[in-house]
């Protein structure tokens, strides 16, 4: 789950000052939801008819929703996305999904992927669907993949662990998740989305070393062609704003920045005081002088500074916060469009808690 915070009021901002509609055709939408017509979690809830009409929006507005396998198989081809490409992911496996969310996606017809927390289904847990609701929507064509099987704040290391320690406790959850869900439901998944959202680059490299083809965060953004496999964002639908139709129109216009050398990289850092952060632009021709910038949570909104295709900005503040996010953002040349990309950054006595 990723909590409202100032940067998602930042984003919105950033979101407010893009103009109208402009059509790209190399980026594409994953969106993630997690509740249905629960109110009783307003903070990962979205009413039943709200969804219902972002469903038809999509619809009635030119959009095609494509399996979650087919995206990757387009980044992994090389080959150019569509225009107005949405993909609908579902995080956790509530039972909502099953009850409320299901109906409106078979009456549109639209694919989509439920990732599954593997513990909290096994140990019928209060308010999630049970194996054989799973093996019901697999045998209808709904796609499975995996959400963990503890949902643990993974990407905070344990003080009572050294690097080694830590590691191993990454790989275990995710072994033990594999096993469950390949026992369960008969396929080994081939796409991790991180519990909470919540990730550092060990995790990332746990992942793909256990054979995951894809990684995926709840980092606010685009899927590009550039975009990288193992750190693939989608857009959180929850909450009040962020469940909002407003919200929703103005996130499909957000296009992919590309960029590489993401430094400081993503991890739980040795340092808080982290003076330079900088990307490498990919194609940094594409997008209008000077409309580049950085937002870091608790540190603000600063202008981008270019030497070549490096853009970077400095600062004496140290970060204060269990998890940082980091934006750095781009405006398109020929589209207009405001192009994000996002990135985390773990507190070296990150815990976990009050984030």
């Amino acid at each position: 789950m990723l909590k409202k915070n100032t940067f998602l009021a930042l984003c919105l901002l950033l979101l407010a000052l893009s103009p109208g509609l402009c059509l790209a055709g190399n980026n594409a939408t994953i969106l993630t939801y997690h509740r249905f017509g629960d109110d009783r979690y307003p903070t990962t809830n979205i009413s039943s008819e709200a969804f219902a009409e972002q469903m038809a929006f999509l619809r009635d507005n030119g959009y095609t929703v494509i399996p979650l396998a087919d995206l990757v198989s387009l980044l992994k081809k090389k080959e150019q996305i569509p225009a107005k490409t949405v993909v609908i992911t579902i995080d956790d496996a509530y039972a909502t999904v099953y009850e409320n969310a299901w109906p409106i996606l078979k009456k549109h017809g639209y694919p989509f992927t439920v990732f599954v927390y593997t513990q909290g289904v096994d140990q019928n847990y209060g308010d999630y669907m049970n194996w054989s609701q799973l093996r019901e929507l697999k045998g209808q064509g709904v796609d499975l993949q995996d959400h963990s099987y503890g949902h643990k704040h993974l990407a905070f290391r344990p003080e009572s662990m050294d690097k080694l320690g830590y590691r191993a406790w990454v790989s275990g959850d995710l072994v033990k998740s594999m096993a469950l869900f390949s026992r369960e439901l008969g396929d080994t998944p081939r796409f991790f989305a991180h519990p909470y959202g919540e990730y550092n680059q060990i995790i990332i490299n746990e992942a793909k070393d256990l054979g995951y083809e894809a990684v995926f965060t709840q980092d606010p953004g685009a899927v590009g062609s550039h975009s990288d496999l193992y750190s693939l964002p989608r857009q959180p639908i929850l909450g009040d704003e962020w469940a909002s139709m407003a919200h929703f129109e103005k996130i499909l216009r957000v296009a992919d920045f590309p960029v590489t050398d993401l430094t400081p990289y993503p991890q739980q850092l040795a340092d808080a005081m982290v003076t330079r952060f900088q990307v490498r632009m990919i194609n940094p021709e594409d997008y209008i002088p000077g409309s580049f910038g950085f937002w870091v949570s608790g540190l603000g909104w600063h202008q981008g500074q270019r030497e070549g295709d490096i853009l970077y900005f400095t600062t004496d503040k140290p970060l204060q916060r269990p998890i940082s996010r980091v934006v750095v953002s781009g405006r398109e040349a020929k589209s207009r469009k405001l192009a994000t990309r996002t990135w985390m950054l773990i507190h070296p006595n990150g815990d976990g808690a009050g984030r």
